[in-house]
């Protein structure tokens, strides 16, 4: 499934890898987040997600043409989690729908782990 958006010009297309990578890009600047989380079902481990992989840890989808953001991130150690999901939320709601012009009706956040930081 693909964002879509009609304008006089025209009809724009964005494929949700491309949210997901902007929206993981986003996340990993956020105060608070080590990095992105993979979850293997098959194995119960949590993995942390490097550079290019970082959409493994991110799920978009699109609901009544509104987009709905998973995250599954791993935090650092001694920080509020309500804060720095807050603050995720705030900054990836608004930086998303600025750079698609679609509405985020949701960012879910799943923290999957914590992490000391040296």
């Amino acid at each position: 499934m693909r964002g879509r958006m009609s304008t006089q010009l025209g009809e724009v297309t964005i494929d949700l890898s491309v949210i997901a990578k902007y929206a993981g890009t986003l996340a990993v600047e956020c105060f608070g987040i080590v990095g992105m989380a993979y979850v293997s079902m098959k194995d119960g481990l949590v993995k942390l997600l490097k550079g290019d992989s970082l959409t493994q840890g991110i799920n978009v989808r699109i609901e009544e043409n509104r987009l709905i953001i998973d995250f599954h991130v791993i935090v650092v150690y001694g920080v509020s989690i309500l804060a720095v999901a807050d603050n995720l939320i705030h900054d990836v709601k608004y930086k998303v729908e600025e750079f698609t012009g679609m509405e985020v009706a949701k960012v879910n956040i799943f923290v999957e782990g914590v992490r000391v930081i040296d």
